[in-house]
């Protein structure tokens, strides 16, 4: 089974347009201001209306407001949501879409309660853990530490990239890959090459 691969931090046409092209399941957009790779719904609406069929195209929150979610919704066709803050299940549910849990992860974690606690989370997102930044550091975490008995899809984050995605894969065996900093010229802008050749390692592990 060949992983899927979602590319995140999206913020130019072109950008999306050619990870589709290159084999790219999902799309992220980031919906969090203090991110460099910010966009506003109506710029969402926009990439969102270019993509081509069978694309997965997801929305990422850090801890907003049930109103900030909604007015997203209301201009941007969003698949699946993300939320990488500490919202609780009963938030994180009821938007009316289906949904991904990001987990920090450190060797305190425990993410077998985690997937308990989400059970309504169609899979859990593992990061890195970086003291005060949500997410898009650009770091790795030990992969070990994730259970081999977790009843929840993983999406394995954090600090991956073309040199070392092909590893997560054999290593993890995730459902998906998720990159943003790995596959980039500066943040918010995607390097081509980067991007090919990520999605082609990935998806031939």
């Amino acid at each position: 089974m060949a992983v899927r691969v979602k590319i995140c931090g999206i913020t130019r046409l072109q950008d999306a347009l050619l990870a589709v092209h290159c084999g790219a399941d999902a799309l992220g957009f980031v919906f969090y201001e203090k991110s460099p790779r910010h966009v506003s719904a109506a710029q969402a609406a926009v990439l969102c209306a270019a993509l081509p069929p069978f694309v997965t195209t997801v929305g990422l929150f850090v801890d907003a407001a049930p109103g900030v979610v909604e007015s997203v919704l209301a201009l941007a066709p969003l698949d699946l949501l993300q939320f990488h803050g500490d919202e609780p299940a009963e938030y994180c549910s009821s938007f009316g879409k289906p949904y991904i849990k990001a987990v920090r992860v450190t060797r305190d974690t425990d993410l077998l309660k985690c997937a308990a606690d989400y059970a309504s989370a169609r899979g859990l997102l593992l990061d890195a853990y970086v003291p005060g930044v949500p997410g898009g550091t650009g770091e790795a975490f030990d992969w070990n530490l994730i259970p081999p008995d977790l009843p929840k899809p993983v999406i394995l984050s954090g600090g991956l990239t073309p040199a070392n995605v092909a590893d997560a894969v054999r290593q993890v065996c995730p459902w998906a890959v998720d990159v943003s900093s790995g596959v980039e010229a500066a943040k918010g802008i995607k390097d081509p090459q980067l991007i090919a050749q990520f999605i082609a390692k990935a998806k031939a592990s």
